[in-house]
């Protein structure tokens, strides 16, 4: 069983959830306020030891015409940070409508400012990336599996 945290990246504050491979499931863990426009690594620092995770997930900003959004080498950069500060392997997923999902599960209003929500976010894009992966697991698994023949058996 893996732990990994998920991230929801943003220049104020951060989402932070918690999820394990053998569920596929995440959590909802909190949402850290940066220390002028710069992550708070101290709080940060303070989860992962806590949690201890394997890996960490960070959700990356998407247009709908598939390109990056113009902030995104800001992301890029703290995932760099979480690997280089933490020794943590860092996966990059696309996030694009996640904290919109999360208004809509959480019933927040488009412009009303709400922490849960990118937290909440966090979750999504942990949760998407814990389905991808099993969803890879699978298709290899039944890609590489291979029915005996039926010679094989020892039946004549």
């Amino acid at each position: 069983m893996a732990t990994l945290l998920g991230f929801d990246f943003g220049p104020r504050k951060i989402g932070v959830a918690v999820g394990q491979t053998v569920t596929g499931t995440a959590t909802v863990l909190e949402t850290v306020r940066a220390q002028g426009q710069r992550p708070d690594w101290k709080r940060l620092e303070a989860i992962i030891r806590e949690w201890q995770p394997d890996a960490a997930v960070v959700g990356l900003p998407f247009n709908m015409d598939d390109s990056e959004e113009a902030w995104s080498e800001r992301v890029h950069r703290f995932a760099r940070q979480l690997q280089g500060r933490f020794g943590l392997e860092v996966h990059l997923i696309d996030e694009r409508l996640t904290s919109l999902e999360a208004r809509r599960q959480l019933k927040v209003g488009q412009h009303t400012a709400d922490d849960r929500i990118d937290a909440q976010a966090a979750k999504l894009i942990l949760e998407t990336w814990l389905a991808d992966a099993q969803s890879s697991a699978a298709a290899s698994a039944q890609a590489s599996f291979e029915p005996p023949s039926p010679s094989a058996s020892g039946a004549s």
